[in-house]
């Protein structure tokens, strides 16, 4: 917030100070609108100073799709007044304009220019010209813009004798530097988030906050506080930023909104209409004088599907119950109302001074701080679902690889982790059998032998160190790995510990519950690449032998160099058979 608040006072600062002083004489000097504007074909601009063309003097029939657009300005608007010493008009594409002083006696200067000679002014979306000589005697000023590309170039066109009477307030120009400032904040947010959570929506949004601060920069004038633009480079990126930013909107919107707040048909839509809104009023754009006849209109007529769209996408959503499709409308209902009063007086279905643009800014100050509400909403509850889905993953996880009796790993995650224990040092491999189990089962029922082998399961983890592994085969099976000093020793006492662990938790139990054990123990087991099957087989082998001498005690053997296992014990059932 700290560095929100910095950027846009260096914002308003230099917006201040690019004010210049204005001669008192001059301050409160009116502009002056065009009495009359017609147009004309190149072939009949020629004849045109000389036999005046039919003129419209009213605020109808605005055109800029003709070779020719003129405008007549009379001097007994500034009657009374410092007479203008300048045309300034709204930043947009031409290809020339000349400026005519006609004296009551018919006499005429005029003085022409080319699109590179308009200077920005840096105080609002405004370029100048200085006008011919104006006298006492003269009648009217006439300018012929040739190849205009824009509308308000034509209806937003003024004489003035200072840009104070022209430009913006230092109120709207303090308002637009902190709409510039704001802007900082969604970028910052953006950032952080991706960082966290690589959602393509939070890119999509700076993409479109890029764009609005293109805009802001660009149609609102600010860019020439800081740097000076050429007139065709201001009228190009202004509509760019705009369509860039409202393509982005539409994008953002197919990829923020919930998993099923929109139709799939609807979201696809909804991108596509974002790719078409960058790229064909995007060309447009560009203005190039081969297509001045239509790309005015085509811009407007290729854009203007944008805010439709989205607020059909919204509202679908919101009947689907979407939250955030609520803010995503409180962010962009001003916006778009603002956006549809433009694109009317970009028509020409409606005239009015560059000042109505002060709503579009002001609209994206308020669509800045409640999508970036709704961003951390979304963030936030996508970090729940992402929680959940990891909790239910650890425990799906947990399911798969625990016994679900005994809580100590399975087989399955022994098997998987085998080769990892041995790198680590677990060369001890002890197989563990509870004796005469079947008998439990037989005699207590199966409820008793689940609390034995329970009882028999705690035993076995009851070291509690990280140097002992206890794992449940099945049925009356378990197999411990240890690594470190006296391994032996430690699983005997292991072993041990089971029959007075079983006798504790599961009384009245008429004989105790022994077990036996085969232990094999490895050295350098990791170097030797032994599996986990041909540890298992010794292992059987040596519990087996336990078994036959007579249960309730521990068979092993220490290797250097691994041998086959020796006779099995289903192997040794099946001879004695």
């Amino acid at each position: 917030m700290r560095l929100l608040f910095r950027a846009a006072m260096v914002a308003v600062l230099l917006a201040l100070l690019a004010a210049r002083p204005v001669a008192a004489e001059d301050r409160d000097a009116p502009a002056f609108a065009p009495v009359c504007h017609t147009t004309t074909g190149h072939d009949s601009a020629s004849r045109a100073m000389k036999a005046p063309p039919v003129w419209i003097c009213d605020d109808q029939a605005w055109r800029a799709d003709q070779p020719v657009a003129w405008l007549k300005f009379d001097a007994a608007s500034w009657q009374g007044n410092a007479p203008p010493r300048y045309f300034f008009s709204r930043t947009a594409r031409h290809q020339g304009i000349t400026l005519t002083a006609i004296d009551a006696n018919g006499a005429q200067r005029s003085v022409s220019y080319v699109e590179a000679d308009g200077e920005p002014i840096a105080a609002g979306p405004v370029f100048r010209l200085p006008l011919p000589q104006i006298t006492a005697d003269t009648r009217m000023v006439i300018a012929r813009i040739d190849l205009p590309h824009s509308i308000p170039l034509l209806t937003e066109a003024r004489l003035a004798r200072d840009p104070e009477n022209v430009a913006r307030t230092q109120l709207e120009m303090m308002i637009l530097a902190l709409v510039l400032g704001m802007l900082v904040l969604p970028l910052l947010f953006d950032i952080t988030f991706y960082l966290v959570l690589r959602e393509r929506f939070v890119l999509l949004h700076a993409l479109m906050v890029t764009g609005m601060m293109g805009y802001v920069l660009f149609a609102g004038g600010l860019i020439s506080v800081f740097v000076t633009v050429s007139v065709a480079a201001l009228a190009v990126l202004a509509p760019l930023s705009w369509a860039i930013g409202c393509g982005a909107a539409l994008l953002f919107l197919s990829a923020f909104l919930e998993h099923g707040a929109l139709d799939p048909r609807v979201r696809r839509f909804t991108f596509w209409a974002g790719c078409w809104t960058i790229l064909v009023p995007g060309l447009f754009s560009f203005q190039l004088h081969a297509t001045q006849a239509f790309d005015d209109l085509a811009y407007f007529l290729a854009i203007s599907p944008a805010a439709l769209i989205a607020s059909f996408a919204i509202i679908h959503a919101i009947m689907r119950g979407s939250r955030s499709a609520r803010f995503v409308a409180a962010a962009w209902a001003p916006l778009i109302a603002a956006s549809v009063e433009r694109l009317t007086r970009g028509l020409g279905l409606h005239t009015g001074p560059s000042s109505l643009d002060l709503m579009m800014f002001v609209a994206t100050g308020i669509e800045v701080v409640v999508i970036s509400l709704a961003i951390a909403d979304r963030f936030l509850a996508l970090r729940r679902e992402r929680d959940a889905a990891l909790t239910e993953a650890k425990m799906l996880e947990h399911i798969s690889t625990r016994d679900s009796l005994t809580g100590l790993m399975n087989r399955r995650a022994i098997e998987a982790r085998f080769d990892d224990l041995l790198v680590q040092g677990f060369d001890t491999f002890a197989l563990v059998d509870l004796d005469r189990f079947k008998a439990i089962n037989d005699l207590h029922g199966h409820q008793v032998g689940d609390a034995a082998l329970i009882a028999c399961a705690s035993a076995l983890r009851s070291s509690g160190d990280r140097d002992t592994v206890a794992v449940r085969l099945g049925g009356e099976e378990f197999v411990v790995l240890l690594r470190g000093l006296h391994t032996l020793d430690r699983a005997e006492a292991l072993r041990r510990a089971i029959p007075m662990r079983i006798a504790k938790a599961v009384p009245g139990l008429d004989l105790p519950v022994t077990a036996s054990m085969g232990v094999v123990v490895m050295a350098e087991a990791s170097r030797h690449k032994i599996t986990f099957t041909e540890f298992y087989a010794r292992a059987d082998a040596l519990m087996y032998e336990a078994k036959a001498a007579g249960r309730n005690r521990i068979a092993y053997e220490r290797l250097t160099v691994f041998k086959a296992a020796p006779e099995s014990r289903q192997q040794a059932e099946d001879r004695a058979a």
